[in-house]
């Protein structure tokens, strides 16, 4: 039973990898990844760390991997740390110029270096799939497994997102990773466990700074298992501070290279334009005291991008949420997003689920939910603690923002359906499911479910890494060579390049140029639309010239893939 059921979590982790490869093979760059990739690539060529210090470098690394072997072949042409922009002082614009460069203006062919970035990420999201699996079928069932790594695959998150080269999906792995390595210590409390549960946290914040929330739930956690264990205070304090400093030391260790050709004058004077008029000038301070002293330079960069990621983060983002434009967040878009981008019949499932154990109240239900004895109680409140920091967060520009919490979801609800003998809705809610992933094709990062007004429709809830990354570019190319379409006035909003898709054909276009000449063809994306058409709030303003009133009340004839509109003049 052992090896049937290993044989079948593989065959879905094989379809699973089939979806995404496919899925992305049209999709031209997404916004972020033209900042990842040429940064990634630097960090191994050249053994400095200068770009897009926002993100710890582990994930950008590894989807760089294979560039190393096209570089080494010739296939990869660049002079990047000769260019102009390799030493501006607009940190934020030097990772762009860099990423552009290497993708669009140096002769390179832009599609290779996507498909072989995207590659090593894809396999991420797949290992992640294997470990999530393994380890639900170790602690409980191989149908509670099976039934978890079911919502994993089908899920249009991960598949959309697992895809690109971006640090969503190895931030869930990295938050699941470090919560079962915690639980195992807790549980082992042995030199051993302590030691792994150190390397691990220490890894995993190397893949995006938000896993830090990590040592708050281990807090939580550890004082829950000591509060109903009654262990030692002072010791499981000094062994948490021990797992700490473990990852310090991970951490350290990772970023020597990213300042072996970094020079430290360049580190300070970044680090300065960086911080400069932060919040708290304290710490400010501290980092560039770290950034001047050999020892503490790779530390100090570290602590330079936390930083910039904290203020970032605090400061908000301009977003749309149906309607409206703001930067300061709205409580229900995180729920809002979450109930409408994960597919319907997962949630009457989880309804299903829900009902089942409260219906059944079974002899030690309660107990196994009892505060530091299961994962189940890791979950609800790493869940709970997860969302209300994202709700207080006014960052809100995608529902990847809480995709870690998903799959503990999953794996709660697999649990609880796996006790259920010969339920013929679950049967009936998971063949809906796989319907619903094969419709969706290739557009899963579009996909909204029927609440949220399906592929065609979401994007009027949300927009940006909801809807329109940028993705659809290359296809608006396949559009205009089979209309034979010899001049696009376009406004596009994402990482690819329309002067390397569309050469000649390409006119930028924007609403304050009014309509575009009579019998041509004005092409947006809707990202760019639905922004400009919506209604400021706070400090925002939208200007009357920007708002596209000369395409109200204009139907589109046609669509790039899922995002981007196409009207006729």
């Amino acid at each position: 039973m052992g090896k049937f059921t290993n044989t079948l979590a593989v065959l879905m982790l094989i379809v699973m990898f089939g979806l995404m490869s496919a899925s992305s093979w049209n999709d031209s760059a997404i916004f972020d990844e033209v900042a990842h990739i040429g940064a990634g690539y630097t960090y191994l060529k050249y053994q400095d760390g200068r770009l897009n210090p926002e993100h710890p470098p582990l994930l950008k690394s590894l989807a760089a991997l294979p560039l190393m072997f096209l570089s080494a072949s010739g296939r990869i042409k660049e002079n990047i740390t000769a260019q102009p922009f390799w030493k501006i002082d607009n940190v934020n614009d030097r990772q762009w110029a860099a990423g552009n460069y290497l993708l669009y203006e140096s002769e390179n062919n832009a599609d290779q270096i996507l498909f072989w970035s995207r590659l090593p990420m894809i396999l991420l999201t797949i290992l992640f799939g294997w470990i999530l699996f393994w380890w639900v079928k170790k602690r409980y069932s191989a149908k509670a497994g099976l039934l978890t790594l079911f919502f994993y695959i089908a899920s249009p998150t991960f598949l959309a997102h697992g895809r690109y080269v971006t640090t969503d999906v190895g931030a869930a792995f990295g938050f699941f990773l470090g919560i079962i390595f915690f639980l195992r210590f807790l549980e082992k409390r042995d030199a051993k466990s302590l030691i792994y549960c150190g390397l691990i946290f220490g890894l995993v914040n190397l893949f995006k700074f938000s896993l830090i929330l990590l040592l708050p739930v281990y807090l939580i956690l550890g004082a829950l298992w000591i509060l109903f264990n009654k262990n030692s205070y002072l010791k499981t304090a000094w062994q948490i501070i021990l797992i700490g400093l473990i990852a310090l030391a991970i951490i350290y260790a990772a970023y020597i290279p990213q300042i072996w050709n970094y020079q430290r004058a360049e580190q300070i004077k970044d680090a300065q334009y960086i911080l400069a008029g932060y919040q708290y000038p304290s710490l400010a301070k501290l980092d560039f005291w770290l950034a001047e002293h050999r020892l503490t330079r790779p530390i100090g960069l570290y602590a330079q991008g936390f930083l910039m990621m904290a203020r970032r983060t605090a400061g908000g983002n301009t977003a749309y949420f149906e309607g409206e434009l703001s930067s300061k967040g709205w409580w229900l878009y995180f729920p809002t997003l979450a109930l409408t981008k994960e597919q319907l019949g997962f949630y009457i499932l989880a309804l299903i689920a829900f009902l089942s154990a409260a219906r059944s109240l079974k002899p030690g239900f309660w107990q196994s939910l009892k505060p530091g004895f299961s994962p189940q109680t890791a979950s609800f409140v790493f869940i709970i603690f997860y969302w209300i920091s994202s709700i207080l967060n006014p960052l809100n520009i995608g529902v990847r923002h809480v995709l870690p919490t998903f799959p503990f979801l999953y794996f709660l609800v697999a649990k609880e359906l796996s006790e259920i003998k010969r339920n013929f809705v679950i049967v009936i809610m998971m063949l809906w499911m796989v319907a619903e992933i094969i419709f969706a094709f290739p557009y899963f990062l579009s996909y909204y479910n029927e609440l949220g007004g399906g592929l065609q429709n979401g994007y009027k809830i949300a927009t940006d890494s909801n809807y329109d990354w940028g993705q659809d570019l290359k296809r608006l190319t396949f559009w205009a060579e089979v209309n034979s379409v010899n001049t696009i006035f376009l406004d596009y909003f994402g990482g690819g390049s329309p002067k390397y898709y569309l050469g000649e054909k390409y006119e930028p276009w924007w609403s304050a140029k009014g309509p575009p000449p009579a019998d041509s063809y004005f092409v947006v994306s809707l990202n760019s639309l639905v922004g400009n058409q919506a209604k400021p709030i706070g400090d925002i303003v939208i200007k009357p010239e920007d708002s596209y009133s000369w395409l109200k009340g204009k139907d589109p004839i046609a669509r790039a893939g899922s995002s981007i509109l196409i009207y006729r003049f």
